[in-house]
């Protein structure tokens, strides 16, 4: 059965708080250091229509419907598609069922549909659906200068682009209902995983010197005169309709050598073996997926230069490094190499003091909360069957593991003056209704959920205020009077250029000047 467009029952639901109008201010130092411990937990490409669409308050899947504007456009020209292209290759995932062929997903009418809807095609939160394509190139050709109608046209999924969820029975929305949603929160860049893990640590962007002149040569991605679109291959399909674009060489690397989709660790754990014969700490160097060691600046080297504590704890990282085949190995853990982004700087490179004293596992972060002893600044990451990335996790499984982490940070003694940022890396291929705003090369990109939960955090709020994957940084900054990276000032600079918005550094959602 064909599902309905189902955002328009929702007049039924209670609106939550939002931010209106309300006057904006810096808060002070003495307010910010009310927050003694930020924990960031990062999870997997869902935009924020996807989740959180149906969310009552926030700008959503009603207000996409009340524009138009939500009609796909297709390759070919200017003009909407009266139909969406099924989803190639089929809705669900591998192996997984109920299953919805290609063939069930033709004819759908040009607009998004609700993934678990009963009466349509009734994939629950619990089941997986098959993956969709989430890179560099492909995310600015769908958000169409801010237009977002070019979502179908230029991913390898069709149909499926357009699938959100009914997520009322998502724990997690409970905890948004409770604490603070952010709807206006975007990307750190454009693209996939790998370039927006890098984003949150160091609002910088991965660099391979000499590309050209090496074993990632091939990596080179072919784009148009403009620098921003990929060269079409000769046989891509004209239209949509017809099937996903291809491309001349849809590569890992700029044409000036910046990494933009997923490459490896130098380091293990990697997706790259060690060379034959080689160090076994390091991934071989000479196989192309390889990324040489990163040197720029991250938030690490500024949190231990002020002697701020920190960490990044990963599921499975303890077994990733013991066992290799922990590494992509699905179901459990599914550890994902290229979501450990200090895993690609040298100064955080196997036997150095620095890798030992920040690069833990969840279980050390587990022991860390229950003990009352989690450094100032954590980052979590969930292992891949975990984290909500779709192909390998359903949205229900990470949703209920982050839950029962933020339940845990709840109960710690360090609670009283915490604050959690859950988030996601990137928006997974999907659609969603709300443009960036334009700034600099490298992003902002499309939207992704935020909740912010604290006991500062205003109770059932929604949140407008501008922010992206570095507002985090830049709460971070503040709160510890750090020294400012590069990338944040650059955002900032174009935003103003390009008259944007102000980026948030997060403090609108909490109520930090009333509080003792």
């Amino acid at each position: 059965m064909k599902p309905l467009m189902h955002g328009l029952v929702l007049g039924t639901l209670v609106l939550a708080g939002c931010s209106g109008g309300e006057p904006k201010r810096e808060a002070t130092a003495e307010e910010l250091s009310k927050i003694d411990n930020v924990v960031v937990i990062f999870g997997e490409n869902r935009s924020f229509d996807n989740l959180y669409g149906l969310f009552p308050g926030a700008n959503g899947i009603p207000d996409a419907i009340k524009q138009e504007g939500y009609k796909q456009l297709d390759r070919t020209g200017k003009r909407s598609m009266k139909t969406l292209p099924p989803a190639w290759g089929g809705m669900s995932g591998p192996g997984v069922t109920p299953v919805v062929t290609e063939e069930m997903t033709e004819g759908l009418p040009n607009g998004p549909f609700q993934i678990n809807d009963p009466y349509g095609f009734d994939l629950g939160l619990d089941v997986r659906t098959r993956d969709l394509v989430h890179r560099f190139y492909q995310n600015q050709a769908q958000i169409d200068h801010g237009r977002n109608q070019r979502f179908v046209a230029w991913s390898d999924a069709g149909a499926l682009v357009m699938g959100y969820y009914d997520g009322r029975s998502l724990p997690l929305w409970q905890v948004a209902k409770d604490y603070t949603l952010a709807d206006n929160f975007f990307m750190g860049g454009f693209g996939g995983s790998f370039f927006n893990h890098i984003r949150l640590i160091c609002a910088c962007s991965p660099y391979y010197p000499n590309a050209d002149q090496s074993p990632a040569k091939d990596k080179i991605a072919v784009v148009e005169e403009d620098g921003v679109t990929l060269k079409l291959a000769a046989n891509s399909p004209e239209s949509a309709l017809q099937g996903p674009p291809k491309f001349a060489n849809d590569g890992a690397l700029t044409p000036d050598f910046f990494a933009v989709n997923t490459m490896q660790p130098p380091y293990q754990p990697s997706g790259v073996a060690p060379a034959e014969g080689g160090d076994p700490h390091f991934a071989d160097p000479s196989d192309p997926h390889t990324l040489p060691p990163q040197t720029q600046k991250h938030i690490g080297d500024m949190l231990d230069a002020k002697q701020v504590s920190w960490a990044w704890y990963s599921g499975a990282w303890d077994q990733a490094n013991s066992d290799r085949s922990a590494i992509y190995h699905f179901p459990e853990p599914n550890f994902q190499a290229h979501h450990q982004p200090f895993n690609y700087f040298r100064n955080m490179a196997p036997g150095t003091e620095a890798r030992k004293k920040h690069l833990k596992d969840e279980k050390d972060f587990l022991a860390a909360i229950e003990a009352g002893k989690l450094p100032a600044v954590s980052f979590y990451k969930p292992q891949g069957n975990l984290n909500q990335h779709s192909g390998y996790a359903s949205v229900m499984e990470g949703d209920q593991h982050i839950a029962d982490i933020i339940d845990k940070l709840k109960q710690s003694p360090q609670w009283e003056h915490m604050l959690i940022v859950v988030t996601y890396d990137e928006n997974g291929g999907y659609w969603d209704h709300v443009g960036p705003p334009k700034a600099d090369r490298w992003g902002p990109g499309s939207r992704i959920p935020a909740i912010i939960v604290s006991p500062y955090a205003k109770r059932g709020f929604v949140d407008h205020s501008f922010y992206d994957t570095t507002s985090i940084l830049r709460f971070i900054t503040k709160r510890w009077e750090l020294p400012v990276l590069e990338g944040l000032l650059v955002r900032d600079q174009a935003l103003k250029a390009n008259n944007g918005p102000k980026l948030g550094d997060l403090t609108h959602a909490l109520n930090l000047a009333d509080a003792k």
